[in-house]
């Protein structure tokens, strides 16, 4: 009897060891999520290019809307999280759009103007984005 004894101390102490184990693979493994998204989306610089300063986007302002110019390669999420952290506000909804490049001429001489794509960020009323500072 003994020996069935000690098999199931050995049984139990192994077990409590292998929940041990998992739960500190789960912590570290929300531990790396965090950092990831947090190292993920504080590089805005890959995301915005510049705010776009015209009488409509102006106009916008007003709204609490605020245009920006950002890479072809940005999608809703990113642009958000993006003006979340730079500008510290809470975003509400992201419009975008895409310009598409347009053919011009000079003279004889045709050429492409750039396109480009933008971005119109609602955000929560009460709260402002200084594009350009007083």
């Amino acid at each position: 009897m003994a020996i069935f004894f000690k098999k199931r101390k050995k049984e139990k102490e192994e077990s409590e060891k292998e929940i041990l184990k998992d739960n500190q693979k789960e912590e570290s493994k929300e531990e790396v999520k965090k950092t990831k998204k947090e190292e993920v989306f504080s590089d805005a610089w890959k995301v915005l290019k510049k705010p776009l300063i015209t009488e409509k986007a102006t106009n916008l302002s007003e709204f609490n809307q605020y245009v920006f110019e950002v890479f072809p390669s940005a999608n809703k999420t990113e642009i958000k999280k993006a003006i979340e952290k730079t500008y510290k506000v809470d975003v509400l909804s992201v419009r975008i759009i895409n310009i598409p490049a347009k053919k011009r001429r000079l003279g004889r001489i045709s050429g492409w103007r750039k396109g480009y794509k933008k971005a119109i960020v609602k955000i929560k009323e009460g709260q402002k984005i200084e594009v350009l500072p007083r």
